[in-house]
């Protein structure tokens, strides 16, 4: 498996964004031949201690956590999404692809193909808390200090999200 890309991105209008860590975007983190990619994601992220796995798309407004730290694996279809709210990145993603949200950070489905399906998941002790609206001072606070995740989503304890998210 490759080395993840690494974004960072700066506040967009009233979306905070992490302050530190970057988006990290693993392309192809699966092949588009498994047999079941849903259940492979589903597999590994459970394996690497994620838990509150859910399955359904991106929504179409732009949202972000507070509380939580957000993996998505692409598990059909394919769709462009804006993330790092509206002055963001629009990211191609297709079956096979698995992002690494800090939380924070803007996320937006700009449109997908039909069968579009993400397998989401949160390390230990976070859950997702959809804000759409601007970051209050504590709110900002809570998202600079949540605590990282002890591991990789796909890779574990030895993963590079170890290596790359570190606090500053």
């Amino acid at each position: 498996m490759r080395e993840p890309e690494s974004m960072r991105f700066q506040p967009s209008e009233w979306v905070p964004n992490h302050p530190s860590l970057p988006v990290l975007l693993y392309r192809q983190a699966l092949s588009a031949a498994e047999s079941d990619i849903a259940a492979e994601f589903e597999r590994r992220f459970a394996g690497a201690g994620w838990q509150g796995l859910w399955r359904n798309g991106v929504f179409s407004y732009q949202h972000y956590h507070i509380g939580a730290h957000e993996v998505l694996g692409v598990a059909g279809g394919h769709a462009r999404l804006l993330i790092g709210g509206p002055d963001g990145a629009v990211l191609e993603v297709s079956a096979g692809d698995c992002l690494v949200l800090p939380a924070g950070t803007g996320h937006k489905n700009l449109g997908a193909s039909d069968g579009f399906l993400v397998i989401g998941g949160y390390p230990p002790g976070q859950t997702a808390d959809i804000q759409a609206k601007a970051a209050s001072t504590t709110d900002l606070q809570v998202i600079a200090n949540l605590p990282l995740p002890a591991t990789d989503p796909l890779r574990g304890v030895d993963g590079p999200l170890k290596r790359i998210w570190k606090k500053v």
